[in-house]
């Protein structure tokens, strides 16, 4: 990521923050725009164009979206469209952050990551629909209608949102990164980090949130832990938060001992 997008990226959010009536709404509005600005290189050339003074890239925003958008959405385009990125490609991504961003706000109580880390291990566990989501063939918008009924009555509204819209524009992302990195975005906008947490044998409640209280007073930071069951572990845990791996599960001391016995 250029340092041009890092800054850029700050701005947006802290425009965000600033901008009152983010609903589910504002959202879905940003996830359009960002489909009709990833499908259209003029479009997209248009609203990064450094070059183009930021009165006249906000001018092809309000001729664009101003009467199809909420004046709210419009506003958020606005702010996203007078920063300079470092690619064109990186303008889109960052109305794709405000969607996903917008929709965290918007249901402050859903457990947004929860959901999304839920549904990339269904993806994760059948190979049929990670092939059929991430496949170039077929309409897009069919692939985010069938998220939509996968998660009916099993996600909340804010995370099929951004599921089933993420899926309609993967940019050569596999659906499985789209996921995690949207968790990673709802877990910043919230205040917290995610950690995923790998065992044996399924957590009691009590012992989820006793790793929770031990992880966020370690790192300093609000953790929310997202649990995964694979036997292969044998025992004990393995908990990754970002690049960060905490490895205690008996499988991996195994293995050390084997390489030393080897060695």
């Amino acid at each position: 990521m250029g340092s041009a997008t890092t800054l850029a990226l700050s701005s947006t959010a802290a425009s965000l923050d600033a901008t009152a009536g983010v609903d589910l709404g504002v959202a879905g509005d940003l996830f359009a725009a960002a489909r009709a600005i990833g499908g259209s290189p003029q479009l997209s050339s248009a609203l990064s164009d450094s070059a183009a003074p930021a009165t006249a890239r906000a001018k092809v925003v309000t001729d664009v979206f101003g009467a199809v958008l909420s004046p709210v959405s419009v506003e958020l385009l606005t702010a996203v469209v007078a920063q300079r990125w470092s690619r064109t490609a990186d303008l889109v991504e960052a109305v794709e952050e405000l969607a996903v961003r917008s929709a965290a706000i918007a249901e402050p109580g859903a457990d947004v990551e929860g959901d999304l880390f839920r549904f990339s291990r269904t993806v994760a566990e059948n190979g049929d629909l990670e092939l059929a989501l991430g496949s170039r063939m077929g309409d897009e918008s069919a692939k985010g209608a069938l998220v939509s009924r996968l998660l009916e009555g099993r996600a909340a509204a804010s995370s099929t949102l951004i599921a089933s819209s993420l899926v309609q524009q993967p940019r050569d992302r596999r659906v499985r990164v789209l996921l995690q990195w949207a968790m990673r975005l709802v877990a910043d906008q919230r205040g917290s980090t995610v950690a995923t947490v790998v065992s044996a044998a399924p957590l009691s409640d009590a012992q989820v949130e006793r790793l929770r209280a031990a992880l966020s007073a370690r790192y300093g930071t609000e953790i929310s832990v997202n649990t995964r069951i694979d036997p292969h572990v044998v025992g004990g845990l393995r908990v990754q938060i970002a690049d960060d791996v905490i490895d205690a599960s008996i499988s991996t001391r195994l293995a050390d001992l084997r390489q030393r016995l080897a060695g």
